[in-house]
């Protein structure tokens, strides 16, 4: 019989913890203050696209093993594990605020009716171990009997399920190691090495994959920069560099840079913890540069590509997710370039297969679209800012009929320059050579 789990909050992580938690053998019961919220998951109305999560949330509630609920209070009472699952948004300095984690925190301290494993899956910075510990001791008395333990989550928005059955590493952090073997237990049918840590470890090492993946991704984006002057092929280079297996392939795609709930938040969430302990990051706070100059120079390639000025021109955007598979638009780029190319007189507008009415709450003025023909139709320019694959699979003779002029400016590498030339685009991607000039004469 598997372990009676709460969960706090029912977010992005929280809902995919919980029912995956629940599919593998455990009883969970996900709790939340927001009871609209509540109510459409007991329908199994699913707040958030992520491919599969309908599936797996609908299954478990007709099993029993998956319930949701607005009481807290009763939650903590009758779960023996305690995962909080909160929000945790960055703030303008770069510091996360902390406040839902510490009001989940105080009301598990005022319902530990026994002993309790409180699990942090949050994204907390380094710290909050000891903040929890103190707190829920503060809360309950020095007599409560609980223990704190520190799981991070690895989850990518778009293959959380994937990510949850099949991980890379569960990393542990605790200073009890009986509720360290325990929480490893929970997750013991998944079959994945487990990493025992110090908690502050384990706060870091979150924080550091994260720094690192973005960092590597601005890099190469650098790199695509050099390869426009120098007609070198970004493809190709990072291919070479990927056979490296000191390096690997992953995470050298160039485009427009990376975005999301995670990578923006979390690598200025460090660098300000960085900073507080005097410690000057210059490696991270220049990942952080380039990422954000990254989506500047896009726009700037767009007005390039319709000869030098956008003004009065109509450019559609294909994709505003900041990834595919995913309706999060948080920090996506997409919305920043559709923001530049306004202010500088473009008439945009936009498509995306799921993230349209999000996004519609940051892009007051821009047409937005559920088909991807009608938005292009007529438009001065294509532009693609997410690798969907309704975009990716589109059909470029309708795509060239539709557009007004055929200009294609590609920020996800997704199609074939020499094909696009072919076909008779105008064809502008990411650190690849100048395709127009490369095959003129098959044109």
């Amino acid at each position: 019989m598997g372990e009676k789990i709460a969960v706090i909050g029912t977010g992005y992580v929280g809902l995919v913890s919980g029912a995956c938690f629940a599919e593998i053998g455990h009883r969970v019961v996900c709790a939340d203050v927001d009871e609209g919220k509540i109510e459409r998951l007991r329908a199994a109305d699913i707040p958030i696209y992520e491919p599969g999560l309908d599936h797996l949330v609908r299954r478990n509630l007709g099993s029993g093993r998956l319930r949701f609920t607005a009481d807290i209070d009763t939650a903590v009472r009758d779960a023996d594990i305690v995962y909080v699952a909160v929000g945790t948004p960055g703030l303008d300095s770069g510091a996360v605020d902390l406040s839902q984690v510490s009001q989940a925190v105080r009301q598990i301290a005022a319902h530990l009716n026994g002993y309790k494993i409180i699990v942090i899956k949050s994204t907390v910075p380094v710290g909050t171990f000891r903040f929890v510990e103190q707190t829920v001791k503060e809360a309950a008395g020095e007599n409560a009997r609980f223990d704190v333990v520190s799981n991070p989550e690895f989850l990518r928005e778009g293959s959380a399920i994937r990510d949850s059955f099949h991980p890379d590493r569960i990393v542990i952090g605790a200073t009890s190691d009986t509720a360290a073997r325990r929480i490893a237990r929970v997750h013991e049918s998944m079959g994945t090495e487990v990493l025992f840590v110090d908690p502050e470890s384990a706060e870091l090492i979150k924080y550091a994959s994260n720094a690192f993946l973005a960092a590597k991704i601005s890099f190469i984006n650098e790199m695509a920069n050099v390869c426009e002057k120098t007609g070198a092929d970004i493809a190709l280079v990072a291919r070479g560099m990927g056979m490296d297996r000191r390096i690997g392939p992953y995470f050298l795609q160039a485009g427009i840079g990376y975005g999301g709930s995670c990578f923006p938040k979390d690598t200025k969430a460090q660098l300000h913890v960085a900073k507080k302990l005097g410690c000057d990051m210059k490696i991270l706070q220049a990942a952080i540069e380039v990422n954000e100059r990254q989506r500047l120079l896009f726009a700037d390639k767009v007005a390039r590509a319709l000869d030098g000025s956008v003004k009065d021109r109509i450019v559609a955007v294909m994709g505003l997710a900041f990834k595919p598979n995913t309706d999060d638009v948080r920090e996506a780029p997409a919305l920043d370039i559709i923001r530049v190319l306004r202010q500088s007189g473009a008439q945009m507008r936009a498509y995306d297969p799921v993230a349209t009415e999000k996004a519609g709450l940051h892009l007051p003025g821009v047409c937005l679209y559920s088909d991807p023909y009608e938005a292009i139709s007529g438009a001065d320019a294509m532009v693609v800012c997410t690798e969907w694959d309704q975009v990716k699979n589109m059909d470029l003779h309708e795509v060239k009929r539709r557009l007004r002029t055929p200009v294609v400016v590609d920020g996800r590498n997704v199609f074939e320059p020499k094909l696009m030339v072919q076909l008779g685009f105008r064809y502008h991607s990411v650190g690849r050579k100048n395709v127009q000039e490369e095959y003129a004469g098959i044109v």
